[in-house]
């Protein structure tokens, strides 16, 4: 179950009670701090998240719609199972969407959003060039790179359907497994999306963000073959 807790007095104010507890727990399923198949607890979270059981009830029926938990009328609710059927599938959403979003991205680019990428790109490289390298530093710029990318198009809709998914493919990210983080070889697969971009040829972005999210599919389902194999 839960093994501890940041305070729920963090959150944004402005956001309710519901969206504080489904921040909460979404966050801690996707790293994995709540393992796939925990049961989940209504007293136990209303009690670490200061709320009464109502607004946990509303978060896991959202996190619920997104596959990440599990209902059971007669059982409770569980955190899912990572299948890999549904990791195929988000991971399918996320190279069309960020696909397109790319090409519309090259259309519009101008000089402050390329700056930003090419800042990120930079910060990326001295990262690697850390004698300490913190891999969890360089996961989150290059999940900010991807982000800035898709917050360009301002389609709030098509946000949320790439969050859903990449929360999906978050997860076999943090197992206990041998993964291939190959952040080199990332490092260059982003810097020729930054400079497609820049050349405001959207096929040719399009192209460079679909190889490299061919090369991230290939990482995952190496993870993805090793759950299999442990559920045959």
């Amino acid at each position: 179950m839960i093994t501890s807790l940041e305070s729920a007095e963090e959150a944004p104010i402005e956001l309710t009670k519901s969206e504080r507890v489904y921040n909460y727990l979404r966050s801690r399923i996707r790293d994995l701090r709540i393992p796939p198949g925990a049961p989940l607890r209504k007293n136990e979270i209303a009690l670490e998240c200061g709320v009464s059981r109502a607004p946990v009830s509303e978060a896991i029926a959202q996190l619920a719609r997104e596959g990440l938990i599990e209902v059971f009328p007669q059982s409770g609710s569980f955190v899912s199972q990572i299948r890999p059927q549904d990791i195929r599938e988000s991971m399918f959403i996320r190279t069309a969407l960020e696909v397109e979003a790319v090409k519309q991205v090259t259309l519009e680019a101008d000089k402050g959003l390329l700056q930003k990428l090419e800042e990120n790109i930079q910060a990326q490289a001295a990262a690697l060039k850390d004698s300490e390298l913190n891999l969890a530093k360089y996961d989150d710029l290059d999940e900010a790179l991807h982000a800035e990318i898709f917050a360009a198009i301002d389609s709030p809709r098509a946000q949320l359907l790439l969050e859903q998914a990449r929360v999906l493919l978050d997860r076999p990210r943090f197992l206990a497994l041998p993964v291939n983080h190959r952040p080199q070889e990332t490092l260059g697969e982003h810097r020729r999306i930054v400079e497609a971009i820049s050349t405001g040829d959207p096929e040719f972005a399009g192209a460079a963000m679909r190889v490299h999210l061919r090369n991230v599919s290939r990482a995952i389902e190496a993870n993805l073959s090793q759950i299999e194999m442990e559920h045959e």
